[in-house]
């Protein structure tokens, strides 16, 4: 059985209790694929994982097991790559869903690396695409980036107007949006890319160059050590904290609206944040956990080809994905420095 159009994610969580299935999720081990493993076990579904642990990390899935309970056991974890059609294969034996996550995930590490880049995120996820069609796998649901807007001017990013791809990981999110509207056409695999934001939470790792903001100042303040802020803080961008994300990939694995296969949707929480606010707030929710106190920013020169003003226009997926988030920023920051 799968799920109404117009079912809520209240509903939908209640059809998957009454009727598990079982759900391959690549790049588990990361972050965000952490939290949709936590999600799905908690709703008493069987989820394989597979991960090459390049940045994903066993830790997160210990994490999830502590959480979870009994429900440990119906997690199955795989180390597999997805440049490697064996183990695409493999992995997609005896699935239902697969959401698929893999990906070099890193603006400037693809700025580096564009052939790693194509190699992982273009080549690897036709493979999933392929491995799923070829085992009869109806539903593919995956991972894009709002990185695909590029120079649109539009501060308010809506899904039918794209620039330039900036970047090679840009680029590869818009290919991968390519092929999947090509593997419907062509085979009718039921592909919904999902255009994620600035995704934030609990288990987000704060460590390396390309570490994203969030982390990145909670890490530093609660060390004592300086953040830092490129321009004058005015920047905004549209944060959405991560059990929101997963609310929309379980909307896509399971809705039947046919208006959503072969789309890509915009995941975000619909509202601008700028770096000012967003710095205050974190420093009011560190000093108030730690009891001591966080020096004021400091800020530099703006960084060359930083978007001022980024957010998400959410009504296509409220309206064909019943999406409706559930997390202000305050309360998915509060979540994440409580961790």
């Amino acid at each position: 059985m799968i799920c109404d159009p117009r079912m809520t994610y209240t509903q939908v969580q209640d059809t998957l209790r009454s009727s598990p299935r079982r759900w391959l999720v690549t790049g588990a081990a990361g972050f965000i694929g952490s939290h949709v493993v936590e999600k799905l076990l908690q709703l008493g579904q069987r989820v394989r994982v597979m991960d090459n642990l390049f940045t994903g990390s066993t830790r997160n899935l210990d994490a999830v097991r502590g959480l979870v309970g009994d429900a440990a056991d119906q997690l199955e974890f795989v180390q597999g790559d997805i440049r490697n059609l064996d183990h695409c294969m493999a992995a997609v034996a005896g699935i239902d869903k697969v959401i698929h996550l893999a990906a070099l995930g890193s603006v400037p590490l693809s700025m580096e690396q564009p052939l790693d880049c194509n190699e992982i995120n273009v080549t690897g996820t036709l493979q999933m695409m392929q491995a799923a069609h070829a085992a009869g796998i109806k539903r593919f649901v995956f991972a894009s980036s709002s990185a695909v807007y590029g120079d649109d001017s539009l501060p308010t990013k809506r899904e039918d107007s794209l620039g330039r791809p900036l970047s090679p990981y840009a680029a590869s999110k818009f290919i991968n949006e390519v092929y999947a509207r090509t593997y419907g056409a062509a085979y009718g695999l039921e592909t919904v890319g999902l255009r994620f934001f600035n995704v934030f939470g609990p288990r987000q790792d704060p460590k390396g160059a390309y570490a994203a903001v969030i982390p990145c100042w909670i890490s530093q303040m609660r060390n004592g050590e300086p953040v830092y802020i490129n321009g004058d803080g005015g920047n905004t961008r549209d944060f959405c904290f991560v059990r929101d994300v997963v609310q929309a990939l379980i909307l896509a694995s399971m809705t039947a609206n046919e208006a959503a296969f072969g789309q890509a949707f915009n995941v975000g929480l619909g509202q601008a944040t700028d770096l000012n606010e967003l710095f205050q707030t974190l420093r009011t929710l560190v000093q108030d956990q730690t009891g001591r106190p966080v020096p004021d920013v400091i800020y530099r020169d703006f960084r060359a080809g930083d978007i001022r003003h980024s957010c998400a226009d959410t009504a296509r997926v409220a309206s064909v994905l019943q999406f409706a988030p559930e997390y202000p920023v305050m309360e998915g920051l509060r979540l994440t420095v409580q961790g």
